[in-house]
């Protein structure tokens, strides 16, 4: 009995001695534990308000699958779905495409001064809130004293300012634009690291068999960064639908027919100050963690495809 018993209290004597030893950490844990409570999982119990007719007005009237059937049929929804589909999916190419020219263009800057001076002016953006990026470039593209629009009449490529924030046409553009100037040399670091991975001597073989910088980069370089950006297309693919703050500063009801995305449009049900609908809301959103679960399995599937283990 004796040898039976000793397991067990070896494991409880090993457990308290950790604990004891590492108490500080623990310590330091505990308020990341009750944020994390607070804040990711107790609002998990309200996922049970898409199925009640709920308003801050009344009490919780249980209403089965109404919610999602009026999802279904809401135009608004599938507009705002397909927005984010769109402007999430473009913007994730085209943020990988950028991102990889510019690390291969900052990656030919041999003096090692410039090159550290060049990756922290485009680093620098990415720390500025979206707020301030939306509030700078609502003056830059402002169609009163607004520079661009200045550029653009007073060399008379338009004749009427244009309101590109303002206006369905230009939205996305700006939106686009506005994202890569702030997050392209962040999205950079990966590839940047990857680069600085490949061997010298592939370069060296290469010179000496007579290829010139441009067929090294065609044929090593790229290669070599494929696999990274197979990675991080994956990680990606599994945020498509996490849009809300770079649009709900920059958007406005003008634009919401090709600006709208779910999360604002979640936002815009919940806080509706006459008549707040938190029932279809609630499932608006649950919808939408339900269709992020699929990317996310579907990208852990992918990522067990290319890198032979998964991402969760």
């Amino acid at each position: 009995m004796a040898n039976m018993v000793r397991p067990a209290e070896t494991k409880v004597s090993r457990l308290k001695t950790n604990l004891w030893k590492y108490r500080y950490f623990y310590l330091m844990f505990i308020p990341v534990f009750i944020t994390l409570i607070l804040f990711y999982y107790l609002p998990m119990l309200g996922v049970r308000f898409s199925f009640y007719k709920y308003t801050p007005f009344a009490p919780p009237t249980f209403v089965g699958m109404k919610n999602f059937e009026k999802l279904w049929q809401t135009k608004r929804f599938w507009d705002a779905f397909k927005n984010t589909l769109q402007i999430s999916i473009f913007n994730l190419f085209l943020s990988m495409i950028i991102s990889v020219i510019v690390a291969l263009l900052i990656n030919e800057i041999y003096t090692l001064k410039l090159k550290k001076v060049v990756q922290t002016v485009i680093y620098l953006p990415h720390f500025l809130s979206w707020v301030v990026v939306a509030s700078i470039f609502m003056i830059i593209l402002s169609p009163q004293g607004g520079f661009v629009n200045q550029i653009l009449t007073g060399t008379g490529l338009v004749k009427e300012p244009i309101y590109f924030l303002a206006e369905r046409k230009w939205w996305r553009p700006a939106y686009y634009f506005i994202g890569r100037w702030k997050e392209t040399g962040w999205g950079t670091i990966i590839y940047l690291a990857t680069l600085t991975g490949i061997s010298p001597e592939l370069y060296e073989a290469a010179s000496i068999d007579g290829a010139n910088r441009f067929k090294q980069t065609l044929y090593i370089t790229i290669p070599s960064l494929m696999n990274t950006v197979i990675i991080v297309l994956i990680l990606n693919l599994a945020k498509v639908l996490n849009l809300f703050e770079s649009v709900f500063v920059l958007y406005n009801p003008l634009v919401y027919e090709v600006a709208d995305v779910l999360q604002t449009y979640v936002y815009r049900l919940a806080l509706n100050a006459n008549s707040p609908d938190y029932g279809f809301s609630t499932a608006v959103g649950l919808f939408k963690s339900l269709v992020s679960l699929i990317l996310v399995l579907g990208s852990n599937w992918a990522s067990k495809k290319v890198r032979g283990r998964g991402i969760l």
